[in-house]
């Protein structure tokens, strides 16, 4: 009887043994491969919002260059892709109309210099003569106020002589901004028309005072803040990783698709001696802030299923799934705010 007791619990032993290598310890053969784990340990996750964005000047770095007077264009000193300074002549006007125009104004101040000069002598006589009881008041007061007309007469010639000067002035077309002449549009010889506003005809830019406007999803747009750090490439130099600083942040959207974005302003810090122009695409990396010590797991540990984020834990020989909130990630580990504990195993899913 004993002998048959002991047959039996030497054959459960055996089954039970049997039954913990088959489900539990048993390797996973699929593949040939055993399972993979990982333990939840603490790191610092820096993570970081990928964007694309666009290559713009800056306020005030695009210039657009007109005439404040009409006339024929006599000179045009400038062509696309030609770099100018600031104050430097780019066009000219004929200005033969508007020279004879200031001489008839300032022979009219000579004019009106004789009469006054004349008029104050006579208003000095006649005031002499008034003491000494020569003339009428009367006759003292016509001297004054032809003294007076001549006086007002001389202000308004020069007045005159001065606008026209300052016409004369508006034919030469200068530069208000160094930079690169984007486009032309007149020709030598073309009459311009300044009558309702000043006529375009040249377009510089400022080609060292560039920024990006980076388009960033609305899912991310709340993490992004100004004076963080960010990275960018230009297709044109794929291998240069150009520097910038978030400058600003535009407070309304851009919806294209109904894909909601906003603008960042990046501000490019460093050109690394390369040209860079207007309306190039770049890809950017804006750099969030660092999360110190934070419990963190790969994210190939994590399983989205129905919106929701789970791990499968290791728990007493046991596979678990479990629900987790996450926090951010650096592209290769994902910080568990909530659902996972630090020293935890997780499993890898193949």
């Amino acid at each position: 009887m004993k002998r048959y007791l002991l047959l039996i619990t030497i054959l459960l032993i055996t089954i039970t043994a049997f039954l913990l290598w088959l489900f539990v310890f048993k390797p996973d053969k699929k593949n040939g491969k055993s399972l993979q784990t990982t333990v939840a340990v603490r790191r610092d996750i820096g993570s970081a919002v990928l964007a694309t964005g666009i290559i713009k000047p800056k306020v005030g770095a695009e210039v657009k260059v007109g005439s404040r007077i009409s006339g024929v264009v006599k000179k045009l000193r400038a062509n696309i892709g030609d770099y100018v300074k600031a104050g430097q002549v780019i066009a000219e006007i004929d200005d033969a109309e508007l020279r004879a125009k200031l001489n008839q104004n300032l022979a009219a101040v000579n004019k009106a210099k004789a009469d006054y000069d004349y008029a104050k002598l006579n208003l000095e006589r006649q005031r002499s003569l008034l003491e000494q009881n020569y003339i009428s008041q009367q006759t003292y007061d016509l001297a004054e106020n032809s003294f007076k007309i001549a006086e007002a007469q001389l202000k308004q010639a020069e007045a005159n002589a001065e606008v026209a000067k300052v016409q004369l002035s508006y034919t030469s077309i200068y530069a208000l901004t160094s930079g690169v002449i984007a486009s032309v549009s007149t020709q030598e010889g073309e009459t311009v028309n300044a009558g309702f506003s000043a006529p375009t005809f040249v377009n510089i830019i400022d080609l060292t005072r560039l920024e990006v406007q980076v388009y960033v999803d609305e899912t991310d747009i709340g993490k992004i803040e100004v004076g963080q750090e960010a990275v960018f490439t230009v297709d044109t130099y794929s291998d240069t990783d150009f520097k910038g600083t978030v400058t600003a942040i535009y407070p309304k959207a851009v919806i294209q698709d109904n894909v909601v974005n906003y603008i960042v302003v990046v501000e490019i810090n460093d050109f690394r001696d390369k040209i860079i122009r207007p309306e190039m695409t770049a890809t950017v990396t804006i750099f969030l802030e660092t999360r110190k010590n934070v419990v963190a797991v790969p994210n190939k540990a994590i399983i989205r299923e129905r919106g929701e984020r789970f791990v499968t834990v290791i728990e007493n020989n046991s596979q678990v799934s479990r629900k987790i909130k996450p926090g951010w990630s650096d592209g290769t580990y994902t910080e568990v705010i909530e659902g996972l504990n630090e020293g935890e195993t997780v499993l890898l899913p193949e």
